[in-house]
C-alpha cells in the first residue's frame, strides 16, 4: 500500500510511475458527455461537461504516457507534462468563458487535476513572461467568482501545479506528492547535486499527510493498491468530486471568496504567541500595535559578503592610470575593488578593469563608474538607492522564523543555513519592511535582503510582505516594492511556496482599496518572487540587465534546456513588452516591464508614478 512506502519509494514507484493513469484517462471514466476545448494542447486539457446537475469546467494537466514517447524526438523534447505560457493564456481564457457562462445564470463550476513536473523552463516561455502567467493565474483562482475544486493526482510541482491548485477545495491522493520545486531540480540547488532526490523530498515534505497538516490540501484521498487501476482511481475521485461540486453550489460566492482570503493571509504561521488567556479585543490591539511599530533604520551600511577588495599594499592589486596623480599609497590606506574582479565567490573577469574606492563604488549603487558593470546589491543599499537619506523607519524589524513555524519544520540543517545567513547580513531576514519617503512622498516600502539567502521567499518574507501591505492600508500609503531574490525557502518546503498565493493575495487587498503597487525589479529577480507579488505592480520598473525569469538559469542548464540569458534580461523584455498591446486578449492583465531605468534614476522614476497617482487623488485622500 502507498503508506507503507518511504517518500522516495513512494515517489519512483508510484508518483512518477509512467504507467500511473493520466488525467485524460480519468476525465474519460468520469465524465462520459465530455466535451474537450479545441485550446487544449499535449499538457493541458480544457473542456466542459453537464454533470451532477452543474455545468463543469475542467482544466487538467497531464503527463505523457508510455505511448507518447516512442520516437527519439519524442524522448528528445524536455518539456514534456508542462504548462507553457501558451497554456497559461488559454486557461485564463477558458475560465473568463465559464465567467460568462455565470453570467448567464447558469450553474458552473470549475475543477482542475493537477500532475505536472512544474512550469515550462523553455527560454519560449520565459521570453512570453511565463513567472507573470503564473502569478494571474493565481490572482484569477482567489479572486474568480465560481466554486472551485483542485484534485492533485500524481504530481505537483512548482509555480506550475500552484497556478491552479488553490481552489475552494483541495485534495490529494495519498500516493500523489507536491513540492515547492520538482525534487531533481531542488537538489540540484541546495546540494548541487541533482542526484539527491531523497534528501530533497524529506526537505520538501511533499506528502497528502504533511500537507494536510500544512493547510495546503483540506482531503487525503485513498488511491487503490494496484496502481494500474484506473476503474478505482476513477471511482474515488468521482465520489470525492460530485460530493464537493454539490456541497460547494450551496455556499454563497461571497464567502466562499472572503475564506479563500483568509486561508490565503494565514499562510506559513504554524504557532502563536498570544496568551490562551487573552480576550480577543486584547490579542487583536497587540498583534496590530506590534505590526505597526516603527523603529528608525540603525544599521551600518556595509559591503557585501561576497565582493573581493583590495588594499594598496596588496600584492595582486594593479592600479588605474591616474595612480600617479596620488601622493604616495600609504596615504590612501581604505579599500577599493576593481570591475571585473568583484565577486569572491566566482572567476567572472568580465567588466573593464578600472579600480574604484570602495566607498565610491557603494555610493554608486555597487556599478562601476566607467563602465556601468553592475553587482548584486543588498536591502541597505536598495534602501539607500530608491529613499530619502534616514528617512527609512523598520516595521517588523525583529520576526523570525521563530515566530511563525513549528520547531518540528526547524531541521538542524535547516537552522544551521540560518545562523549562516545571519552573519552574512545585518538584517535577520530575506524582506525589510518599513516607511519611508521618496522625494518627501511618504510611502511603505518592501526591499529584498539578497545577502540573507538570496533574498528567498519564504515563511517570514510572506508574513511581512502582508503585515506591510495592512500598514499601507491603515495609512493610505502607495506600495513601493524592489524585488531582487532567488526564489521560493527551499528549506521551508511546501510553506514556502504558499508564501506566493499569501503576497498575491495581499496585493489584491491592495488593490481593493484603490491604493497603487509600484514595482522594482532589482537583479536578479526570480522564482516565486517574480512569479507573485512583484509580477502584479500596477507599474513595473527594473534596472536594464536585470535578470527576470522564473527558473533560474543555471538550474534552466542542469535540466538540459538550452540558456540565452540577453533574452530574459530586463530590457530586452522591456522592449518586447511594447508588443504586448497587439496581442491584449493572450496577455490578459500582463503588461510585462513598463521602464527601466540605471540604478540611480530608478527613484526619480519612482516619483514620477507616485505622483501621478498624488495628482489623480481627492485633496481629503492626500496624506503627505
Amino acid at each position: 500500500m502507498p503508506n507503507q512506502l518511504d517518500v522516495l519509494e513512494l515517489f519512483r514507484k508510484r508518483t512518477r510511475s509512467p504507467l500511473r493513469p493520466r488525467a485524460s484517462d480519468l476525465i474519460r471514466a468520469i465524465f462520459q458527455d465530455f466535451r474537450q476545448n479545441p485550446q487544449s494542447s499535449e499538457a493541458l486539457i480544457l473542456g466542459e461537461v453537464e454533470q451532477w446537475g452543474r455545468e463543469i469546467f475542467v482544466i487538467a494537466q497531464q503527463k505523457p504516457k508510455p505511448e507518447n514517447l516512442r520516437t527519439r524526438e519524442d524522448l528528445a523534447k524536455l518539456n514534456h507534462g508542462m504548462l507553457t505560457a501558451d497554456d497559461h493564456s488559454n486557461i485564463i481564457r477558458f475560465i473568463k468563458k465559464a465567467m460568462r457562462a455565470k453570467e448567464e445564470l447558469r450553474p458552473v463550476s470549475i475543477i482542475t487535476l493537477i500532475d505536472t513536473y512544474g512550469a515550462d523552463i523553455s527560454m519560449e516561455s520565459a521570453r512570453k513572461f511565463q513567472a507573470f502567467f503564473i502569478a494571474q493565474l493565481i490572482k484569477v483562482f482567489l479572486t474568480v467568482p465560481i466554486p472551485t475544486v483542485s484534485v492533485v493526482i500524481g504530481e505537483g510541482g512548482s509555480g506550475g501545479a500552484l497556478a491552479i491548485q488553490m481552489t475552494d477545495r483541495r485534495a490529494q491522493f495519498d500516493d500523489a506528492l507536491y513540492a515547492t520545486a520538482p525534487p531533481e531540480s531542488m537538489a540540484a540547488i541546495i546540494f548541487r547535486d541533482a542526484t539527491k532526490v531523497k534528501e530533497a523530498l524529506q526537505i520538501s515534505k511533499p506528502t497528502a499527510a504533511e500537507l494536510l497538516e500544512f493547510g495546503v490540501i483540506d482531503k487525503v484521498l485513498p488511491a487503490p493498491a494496484k496502481l494500474t487501476d484506473v476503474t478505482a482511481y476513477a471511482r474515488v475521485l468521482a465520489f470525492y468530486l460530485e460530493k464537493t461540486v454539490k456541497s460547494l453550489g450551496r455556499v454563497k460566492i461571497e464567502t466562499l471568496i472572503r475564506v479563500r482570503r483568509r486561508r490565503a493571509s494565514a499562510f506559513g504561521v504554524t504557532i502563536r504567541k498570544a496568551s490562551l488567556s487573552d480576550s480577543d479585543k486584547v490579542k487583536k490591539s497587540r498583534r496590530w500595535a506590534s505590526w505597526f511599530s516603527l523603529t528608525p533604520l540603525r544599521r551600518k551600511y556595509v559591503p557585501s559578503p561576497d565582493i573581493r577588495t583590495f588594499t594598496a599594499w596588496d600584492v595582486d592589486f594593479q592600479p588605474g592610470d591616474d595612480w600617479g596623480e596620488w601622493d604616495d599609497p600609504a596615504n590612501h590606506p581604505g579599500k577599493f575593488v576593481k570591475c571585473g574582479e568583484l565577486n569572491l565567490k566566482d572567476d567572472n573577469r568580465e567588466g573593464c578593469g578600472a579600480v574604484i574606492s570602495l566607498n565610491k563604488f557603494m555610493d554608486n549603487h555597487y556599478v562601476c563608474p566607467e563602465c556601468g558593470r553592475s553587482s548584486i546589491m543588498g536591502a541597505l543599499g536598495w534602501i539607500k538607492c530608491l529613499s530619502d537619506e534616514d528617512s527609512f523607519q523598520e516595521l517588523n524589524r525583529d520576526l523570525t522564523v521563530n515566530d511563525l513555524l513549528h520547531p518540528s519544520l526547524l531541521t538542524p540543517e535547516y537552522s544551521a543555513f540560518l545562523t549562516k545567513q545571519s552573519q552574512r547580513s545585518p538584517f535577520r531576514e530575506s524582506l525589510v519592511t518599513g516607511e519611508a519617503t521618496i522625494y518627501g512622498h511618504k510611502v511603505a516600502l518592501a526591499v529584498c535582503e539578497f545577502y540573507f539567502s538570496g533574498g528567498t521567499l519564504g515563511v517570514v518574507f510572506g508574513e511581512k510582505f502582508y503585515r506591510l501591505v495592512e500598514f499601507a492600508i491603515s495609512r493610505k500609503l502607495p506600495l513601493v516594492s524592489l524585488c531582487c531574490s532567488g526564489g521560493a525557502r527551499l528549506h521551508e518546503g511546501t510553506p514556502a511556496l504558499m508564501q506566493m498565493v499569501k503576497t498575491v493575495n495581499a496585493i489584491t487587498r491592495l488593490k481593493r482599496e484603490g491604493l497603487p503597487f509600484l514595482s522594482i525589479l532589482g537583479d536578479p529577480a526570480t522564482g516565486g518572487a517574480i512569479a507573485s507579488y512583484a509580477a502584479l505592480g500596477d507599474i513595473i520598473l527594473a534596472e536594464p540587465k536585470a535578470l527576470v525569469i522564473f527558473t533560474g538559469p543555471r538550474v534552466m542548464a542542469a535540466r538540459g534546456f538550452p540558456v540565452n540569458e540577453d533574452d530574459v534580461r530586463a530590457a530586452s523584455l522591456c522592449r518586447f513588452s511594447h508588443h504586448i498591446y497587439e496581442d491584449l486578449p493572450f496577455y490578459y492583465d500582463i503588461r510585462g516591464i513598463h521602464e527601466t531605468a540605471p540604478r540611480s534614476e530608478l527613484k526619480s522614476l519612482a516619483l514620477k508614478y507616485i505622483e501621478y497617482y498624488k495628482q489623480g487623488q481627492p485633496l481629503s485622500n492626500r496624506y503627505w
